[in-house]
């Protein structure tokens, strides 16, 4: 079984789904997917609420995919990492397709691959990614 498969019934909500990869992305932005960031980047990120990302970070606790220090930098458990890391795999993977396969513009291939990997299954991920790969892009783990 593939890591992609453990996410095939998208155990957490697509607005968790974001946060969730938000925080991974910024993290590995500062050089470390282990890295913590603060919630207020989280925040700026996504253009929302310092009390709406403290409420999906209390979803995301209950979930068990973060934690979050006393000082409320937040880190990804290790579920959590490889969950984010999934999630960011499948938008890189969508985008790559709908730029260069049916020449969407950047901007509105990244929104879109947003909406759509949080709906399609993990064998529709593996499938598009060895697509991918077959036509010689990679699309890095």
């Amino acid at each position: 079984m593939s890591d992609c498969e453990t996410r095939d019934e998208h155990a957490l909500s697509r607005a968790s789904e974001d946060y969730l990869e938000t925080i991974y992305r910024i993290a590995v932005e500062v050089g470390s997917e282990e890295a913590s960031v603060r919630s207020v980047d989280v925040a700026e990120h996504l253009g929302v609420s310092k009390a709406s990302v403290n409420k999906a970070l209390s979803t995301l606790k209950e979930a068990g995919m973060v934690e979050q220090s006393r000082y409320g930098r937040v880190t990804l458990t290790d579920e959590g990492r490889r969950y984010a890391a999934l999630v960011w795999r499948a938008h890189r993977a969508l985008r790559t397709f709908l730029e260069s396969d049916l020449g969407v513009e950047p901007q509105t291939a990244d929104a879109e691959a947003c909406l759509m990997e949080h709906v399609l299954s993990a064998d529709t991920m593996e499938r598009l990614i060895a697509y991918l790969e077959r036509q010689g892009m990679v699309v890095p783990e």
